[in-house]
C-alpha cells in the first residue's frame, strides 16, 4: 500500500517539473523574439508587407464611352431591276476609284433598242438634210423643213433615252473606296434592293457616340479624342469631333457625337466597337497603388504605416477615392503625399497590427531605423 503511494507521489511531481519545464521554455523563447532594445519589442514580429508612398500625380478628366466605327462613305451596291448578270468586272476586296464598272446585267432588249434609236435618227436626219436643201432653194415651203428638223430632235432624244437604259445595265462604283466580299458570278439572277457587294471609303472613319447631355457645354467640334479598339489591344487611335448632333435623345438624354479617325492600312473596319476617350482637361492631385485600395460597400480604405519606438504598426484609414488611370487610384481625401501606406500583403492584415517593411532586417533594428533599411519606396509619379 505505501509503495502504491509512492508511486503516485513521484509521477505527479514528474509531471509538475514537466509542465514548469515548457512555461519556461516559451517564456525564454518569447524573451528571444523580442530582442535587446526598447524597439526589439516589435522589430522583428508582424506581416511582411511593401511599402508605397503617396505622391502627386497627373489625371484627366475623361469622358468614356462606346461607338461603332463606319465608313466616312458606304454603301449596299445593288440593282434596280430584275435581271441576270452577263459579267462581274471586279474581285473581292479590290480598291476602287468612282464610275468604275463593277457589274454588267443582261441587256439583249436595251441593245436592240439602241440599234432601232440609230436607224431613226439616221432617217431622221436625211429627212432633215433633203427638206432644208429644198427650203433653201425655194422649192419646198420653210414649214416642212421646221417639221423634219423637230423629227430629227426627237429620234436623236430617244437614242439618248435607249443609250441611258443600256447604261443602267452597267452597274458602277459611286465613290472611291474598298470593296467587299461577293458571292455573285456571271449568271446569277440578281433583284431589286439585292446586295451584290459593299462599298466602304475607310481612309478616315467615323465613330458615332452618345454623350450624356450634362457634358454638352463641354463638347466642340474639333476636341481630340482617343480611341482603343479590342481588336488592337492597348493600342490608341488619336481623331477629333467632327460634328455634335443638333438634337438630344429625349429618352437617354444623350447627344450624339461623331468622330472622325484617321486609317492608314484600313486597320480599322466598318462595324468595329470603339471605346472613345474625350479629354476634358488635366488636374494634379494625391494617388495610391490601385492594388493598395480596398473597397468595402460604398467606401474604400487603405493601411497607413504609423512607425513608433516599439516597431511599425498598420492603421486602417477611410479614403475617397476619384479616377483611376494608369494603374493608380486618386485621393480626394484621406491621406497626403508623402505617407506610407501598405502596398501588398493586405488580406492578412489586421486594424493595429505590427507589420514589418520588405527588407528590413530583423532583430534589433525597430522604429526610424528600420524605416531607414526599407526596401527603395516606390513614388506615384513613377
Amino acid at each position: 500500500m505505501i509503495k502504491r503511494h509512492f508511486f503516485l507521489v513521484a509521477a505527479a511531481v514528474l509531471l509538475g517539473l514537466m509542465v514548469l519545464a515548457v512555461v519556461l521554455r516559451m517564456a525564454f523563447a518569447g524573451d528571444e523574439k523580442g530582442g535587446g532594445g526598447p524597439g526589439g519589442s516589435g522589430g522583428g514580429r508582424g506581416q511582411t508587407v511593401s511599402e508605397a508612398v503617396i505622391g502627386a500625380r497627373s489625371f484627366t478628366d475623361e469622358i468614356r464611352v462606346l461607338g461603332v466605327a463606319r465608313g466616312r462613305r458606304s454603301v449596299n451596291i445593288t440593282s434596280t431591276t430584275s435581271e441576270l448578270i452577263t459579267r462581274v468586272l471586279f474581285t473581292d476586296g479590290q480598291r476602287v476609284s468612282a464610275g468604275t464598272p463593277l457589274v454588267e446585267l443582261q441587256a439583249r432588249e436595251e441593245d436592240a433598242g439602241i440599234i432601232e434609236a440609230r436607224a431613226q435618227v439616221a432617217q431622221a436626219q436625211r429627212q432633215f438634210d433633203r427638206y432644208k436643201t429644198l427650203a433653201d432653194r425655194g422649192i419646198a415651203p420653210r414649214v416642212t423643213a421646221e417639221d423634219a428638223e423637230t423629227a430629227l430632235a426627237t429620234a436623236q432624244a430617244s437614242l439618248t433615252a435607249a443609250q441611258a437604259r443600256r447604261g443602267d445595265r452597267l452597274i458602277r462604283a459611286p465613290f472611291a473606296g474598298v470593296l467587299g466580299l461577293s458571292s455573285v458570278t456571271a449568271g446569277t439572277l440578281v433583284n431589286p434592293g439585292g446586295i451584290i457587294t459593299t462599298l466602304d471609303d475607310i481612309d478616315v472613319v467615323r465613330v458615332d457616340f452618345p454623350v450624356p447631355e450634362r457634358y454638352l457645354g463641354v463638347l466642340r467640334a474639333g476636341t481630340p479624342i482617343r480611341a482603343t479598339i479590342d481588336a488592337y489591344g492597348d493600342e490608341v487611335f488619336g481623331g477629333r469631333i467632327a460634328l455634335i448632333d443638333t438634337r438630344i435623345n429625349e429618352q437617354t438624354r444623350a447627344v450624339t457625337a461623331r468622330a472622325e479617325i484617321p486609317n492608314p492600312g484600313a486597320r480599322i473596319r466598318p462595324g468595329m466597337a470603339v471605346r472613345v476617350a474625350v479629354q476634358q482637361g488635366q488636374r494634379t492631385a494625391p494617388a495610391a497603388p490601385e492594388a493598395a485600395v480596398q473597397y468595402e460597400g460604398e467606401g474604400a480604405f487603405v493601411y497607413r504605416i504609423a512607425r513608433g519606438d516599439r516597431g511599425s504598426t498598420a492603421q486602417r484609414v477611410e479614403v475617397e477615392t476619384g479616377s483611376v488611370e494608369g494603374g493608380f487610384v486618386e485621393i480626394l481625401s484621406g491621406l497626403n503625399i508623402g505617407d506610407s501606406i501598405v502596398g501588398s500583403g493586405l488580406n492578412r492584415i489586421q486594424p493595429g497590427a505590427p507589420v514589418r517593411l520588405a527588407g528590413q532586417a530583423g532583430g534589433n533594428g525597430g522604429g526610424r531605423r528600420a524605416a531607414a533599411a526599407a526596401a527603395p519606396v516606390r513614388d506615384a509619379t513613377q
